[in-house]
């Protein structure tokens, strides 16, 4: 079994309030989460109205797939429709 966990570090430089940055934050959340079937949360800077850090996961058998699938997610924030600046990601596999 191989466990995948990516932390990925975000600008929202549109957000002028903590209401806009959490409907931004949820939206994404509830697409990557539908679209890749991945475990997403958001675990930091939950009171800073311009940035969020998300943690992700994902199990599988194959270390390449759980990669794989990870990469994916990061490109979809980096190319998706929302107004974020991926600034930071890492992802571990154990």
């Amino acid at each position: 079994m191989v466990v995948g966990v990516c932390r990925v570090e975000l600008r929202l430089p549109g957000n002028g309030s903590l209401k806009e940055k959490r409907q931004t934050v949820k939206s994404m959340l509830a697409r990557l989460h539908k679209e890749y079937n991945v475990g997403i949360a958001e675990v930091g800077h939950q009171d800073v109205w311009q940035g969020a850090i998300l943690g992700i996961v994902a199990v599988s058998v194959d270390a390449d797939y759980v990669h794989g699938l990870l990469t994916r997610v990061v490109q979809t924030i980096e190319n998706g429709h929302w107004a974020v600046e991926v600034l930071d990601y890492a992802i571990e596999l154990v």
